[in-house]
């Protein structure tokens, strides 16, 4: 396999410091950590949160059988605690990697916006800015709470958060605004991405389109063959549990099991229909980075490999949890490794892109 560089385009496509290379730069590390992250939160926050919740609900079904109202309230507050703790870190891991996605897109659009560079400059590097805070103040909502805070139902975090929103809300509008003006006929300043028809882009390309597509496929197979019946089987599962609890004669280890179970299996589902899409986003996205990650083609292929390799291995064993538990779920960890060793990869070759090129042209110091 050979190993030729691919040469270094024209400075015009990549000027130093522009908006392009801000969002570029920007998003795959978005994009990185947030998986980094997610992978964390799975092995050492997910599955203890998940059995710390179902014992917590087998508690509330036995001081309901007792009569207990004070325990169950108590305890019902700490599920609430222990949902509030698992969906702002799911949020956090979310919203990292969509920005990331986002901020991708954008370096994309950039020569049909038609702003002055500097201000292009201006809101990358605020959309990059609000795309780190954004998650932070999430992660930090279930532990800063009300904390200090001068309202009586918005925490700092909460504040955080929301303030990092608008700012991307108003990048997008600005960039919008940009679109807007190209299309009126004026200038945008900046030159088209280069053309490329390499092997690395045709496989991203093909690879993504064919991930969106069974992704595609299987929710629809799930919402029209399984959501119904998963519903069905939650409404019995409560009704059951409820009627164990007031009569009195037991069985709530059974009901609170079957509907871990249950809930287990529908979100393993949901998990893998969005994870597979969102990989097949992120190798189309990718596959129009490629002109700016200057590696040898042995390299790159070996990068994109990776991460399409890891783009299947994550869903699918993430949805074999179901049958083979614990040891899926490691794999499907280290599938999400995969994606996120490939997308340092290809970011260290668009550092060592941007340094040639600023080299080449003389901006290097």
């Amino acid at each position: 396999m050979s190993t030729h560089v691919t040469p270094i385009p024209t400075a015009d496509t990549f000027a130093p410091m522009s908006a392009r290379r801000i969002f570029i730069f920007g998003g795959i590390v978005l994009i990185a950590g947030g998986m980094l992250f997610g992978d964390i939160f799975a092995v050492f926050v997910l599955h203890q949160n998940g059995g710390q919740t179902g014992q917590a609900l087998l508690a509330a079904a036995e001081a309901a059988s007792t009569g207990n109202s004070l325990a169950v309230k108590q305890i019902f507050q700490h599920i609430g605690g222990l949902l509030e703790d698992h969906g702002t870190k799911v949020d956090a891991h979310v919203h990292m990697t969509d920005a990331g996605y986002l901020a991708l897109l954008v370096a994309l659009l950039q020569p049909y916006v038609a702003l002055p560079q500097r201000r292009k400059k201006l809101l990358a590097g605020l959309f990059v800015a609000g795309g780190l805070l954004l998650p932070v103040g999430i992660f930090l909502i279930h532990y800063v709470g009300l904390a200090y805070s001068p309202f009586a139902r918005i925490g700092w975090a909460s504040l955080l958060a929301d303030t990092a929103g608008a700012l991307l809300i108003v990048v997008l509008l600005a960039e919008a605004y940009g679109l807007w003006k190209y299309l009126r006929g004026d200038d945008s300043g900046e030159r088209e991405l280069p053309t490329d028809s390499s092997w690395e882009r045709r496989t991203l390309l093909s690879g993504g389109t064919i991930l969106i597509l069974v992704g595609f496929l299987y929710g629809a197979w799930y919402a029209g063959v399984d959501l119904h019946r998963h519903e069905a089987r939650e409404t019995q599962i409560l009704k059951n549990l409820l009627d164990a609890s007031t009569s009195g004669t037991g069985g709530t280890v059974v009901e609170v099991a079957s509907y871990g179970s249950l809930a287990a299996e529908g979100a393993v589902k949901i998990a893998a229909h969005s994870h597979v899409i969102e990989f097949g986003l992120l190798a189309m996205l990718l596959s129009f980075v490629q002109p700016y990650v200057y590696l040898s083609d042995r390299w790159k292929r070996r990068w994109v490999t990776l991460l399409l390799g890891g783009s299947v291995i994550l869903p699918v064993f993430v949805l074999f949890e179901i049958n083979l538990g614990l040891l899926a779920g490691a794999i499907a960890d280290v599938g999400g490794l995969l994606v996120i060793i490939a997308l340092v990869g290809m970011l260290v070759g668009v550092l060592r892109y941007s340094g040639s090129l600023d080299a080449v042209s003389g901006v290097a110091r």
